[in-house]
């Protein structure tokens, strides 16, 4: 829209230049006047001014004077009312848009900031909407500025605090970094450590040995996607059929087969039962691969005996569908 705006602008601006420029070389070839008096001439008769004639007009003189008129008045008052509405709009619809945006923002608490919009930014984005988390962008020179496409995309540095705090990192839940350097990423690292202490803050690295340090920084998680990466189509060479139901378990809108995480909440009616007794396994034909416990231990593999408690977060495999169920029965008062 600002893009389509300014190219507009642009069309009118030419447009006077192009009728100026047609009034200063009539006069010029038919009354043989300099320059600067075929420009004063042919500015006085496009505003309708009134002033006096530089020089007695020739009969054809005359004549190119009306026809400049009749063309050339309307076409200038044309250009330069689309100008000035274009400007106005474009400011107007600025101003608007960052107050809307602004207020929406304030309105949000509990959700996630990714700062960095590209390529990264734009899949994690994606997948955040996907499952109906609420987050806000930041990025430098965003393709989209205001809230279009539920994808809220703010302008700014993030390293900046003042950004930071205009994405509502004070009641954020989490933060995302995934700058194209590993020194902004360990800057906004240090940044919103310093303004929310209990923010989870999951950060990007690009080179080796930048992970200790943006942990050392305050980051909870470091991901370092050339290493992911390389694993990856390593294990696709050595254990194809193992990446291949990893992607098919993790693959966005899977309806067939899924991979969740279903957190237990206090006074949910599985506290304190076995997975036996759940009855996950033989009423939902749901795999359980692990219980992160509230500790952070992680107990991968657990058999039936396994107990389930307050805290725990339960690793499932299974269809969609029944996993809704297993949320549902998870949750409090369930």
């Amino acid at each position: 829209m600002i893009e389509e705006l300014r190219n507009r602008l642009i069309f009118s601006l030419l447009l006077i230049a192009l009728i100026i420029s047609f009034g200063v070389i009539g006069y010029i070839v038919i009354e043989e006047w300099n320059f600067l008096d075929s420009l004063y001439m042919t500015v006085i008769t496009l505003a309708t001014v009134g002033f006096s004639e530089t020089h007695t007009l020739s009969q054809n003189g005359r004549i190119f004077t009306i026809v400049l008129i009749i063309c050339g008045v309307g076409t200038m008052f044309y250009a330069l009312s689309t100008s000035a509405k274009m400007v106005l709009e474009g400011e107007l619809q600025e101003i608007f848009g960052r107050k809307r945006l602004e207020k929406k923002i304030k309105e949000m608490k509990n959700h996630y900031i990714v700062c960095g919009f590209g390529r990264m930014g734009k899949i994690i984005c994606r997948e955040l909407k996907s499952k109906h988390i609420k987050f806000v962008s930041i990025e430098k020179k965003p393709d989209v500025i205001f809230d279009r496409d539920e994808v809220i995309v703010l302008e700014g540095d993030a390293t900046s605090d003042e950004i930071l705090r205009m994405a509502g990192i004070e009641k954020a839940k989490g933060l995302i970094s995934v700058l194209p350097t590993d020194a902004e990423n360990l800057y906004v690292v240090l940044s919103a450590r310093g303004l929310n202490q209990n923010l989870l803050i999951v950060a990007r690295a690009g080179e080796e040995g930048s992970e200790q340090k943006l942990l050392r920084a305050g980051a909870d998680r470091v991901v370092s996607p050339y290493h992911i990466g390389g694993l990856r189509i390593a294990h696709t060479i050595v254990r194809p059929a193992v990446v291949d139901f990893i992607e098919f378990a993790t693959k966005t809108g899977n309806i067939d087969l899924q991979m969740e995480e279903i957190p237990i909440s206090e006074g949910s009616r599985l506290v304190g039962l076995t997975l036996d007794e759940c009855g996950i396994g033989r009423d939902l034909g749901i795999i359980i691969v692990g219980i992160k416990q509230q500790s952070g231990d992680m107990k991968f593999n657990p058999t039936f005996r396994s107990s389930v408690n307050a805290g725990d977060t339960l690793i499932a495999l299974g269809e969609t569908s029944k996993l809704a169920i297993l949320e549902d029965m998870a949750a409090a008062g369930k």
